[in-house]
């Protein structure tokens, strides 16, 4: 639903379907997902668990997002950055997104099965419980920490990339896994930390809600210096060289200026720039992962 196919007429019925797939967010799971997959040998990925995975995942992810949806439309109507989705708006029904999510999701799992292998479907299959059941269902309206251990789930697509294509899961993987892993906290605690009173409407106990804009704005910081750290450890594993390096140290120079000025000098116009960046961020990161490693070959 988000692999550079053309887009539905926007406004048809088939466009509203689209959108609870939440393309963008797919798109970005997609994106790092076959850099694990070209990341995961020495030349280049074959063709079939190539575009096996990419549909596979995409098909998943997006199944996922759809069931986050169904599940959260109440909150969604609450918030002003979500009141517009279909089901909020009473443009699908909830059983409509029920069976799309099905279809959509059974689809994945069955192209992962047959043009890259069971393991990763299995591993997809995991993906997609974590996330719809175990961080939308339990862990988002529970606890102040739902995006950190719900980040597992959104860390798993290069892993899931590269078994795609060797049937394995190898220290290198598990490490650009780490590095989204910790890239998930400041990158949505930013957002909510401008988005602070809809959350508090909505009755999600996100950071900034439990225990105020001056620790969450800390713990951006705490995590970015985490994150930076994590970023250079391709490097030290020789998974990558010295692009990589300067590439990670550039990019995590910057986010850490962003998030040092959130703790020192927080405004919602910074908590939006930082917000943005950090896609940037990770968009640039795992790019230079790639071509620092057809650079090597």
């Amino acid at each position: 639903m988000a692999t550079g196919l053309a887009l539905p007429l926007k406004g048809s019925r088939l466009y509203q379907f689209y959108q609870l797939t939440k393309p963008r967010v797919v798109s970005l799971i997609v994106f790092t997902a076959v850099i694990g997959m070209f990341l995961a040998v020495p030349g280049w990925v074959p063709l079939q668990p190539l575009l096996g995975g990419t549909f596979g995942i995409a098909f998943v992810a997006g199944a996922a997002a759809v069931i986050n949806c169904l599940v959260e439309q109440k909150i969604d109507a609450l918030m002003a950055r979500t009141r517009a989705r279909p089901l909020p708006m009473g443009q699908l029904r909830s059983f409509q997104a029920l069976v799309f999510a099905a279809g959509l999701g059974g689809l994945g799992l069955h192209v992962l099965y047959v043009y890259a292998n069971p393991l990763t479907m299995w591993l997809t299959a995991a993906t997609f419980v974590g996330y719809a059941v175990v961080y939308t269902v339990i862990l988002k309206p529970a606890t102040p920490q739902n995006i950190v251990i719900g980040g597992a789930s959104g860390a798993m697509p290069p892993v899931l990339g590269w078994a795609a294509v060797t049937g394995e899961v190898p220290a290198d993987a598990l490490l650009l896994f780490l590095i989204i892993f910790a890239w998930t906290p400041p990158h949505f605690w930013t957002l909510a930390l401008y988005r602070t009173k809809e959350y508090a409407k909505a009755g999600l106990p996100m950071l900034p809600v439990t225990h105020g804009e001056q620790f969450t704005r800390l713990h951006v910081l705490l995590y970015t210096v985490i994150l930076v750290a994590v970023s250079v450890l391709p490097f030290a594993s020789r998974m990558s060289g010295w692009i990589y390096l300067a590439c990670a140290l550039v990019l995590g120079g910057i986010f850490l200026r962003y998030a040092w000025r959130i703790w020192v000098d927080y405004s919602d116009a910074l908590s939006r720039r930082t917000f943005r960046y950090s896609i940037v961020y990770l968009t640039a990161l795992f790019a230079a992962l790639l071509v620092d490693h057809y650079w090597r070959w």
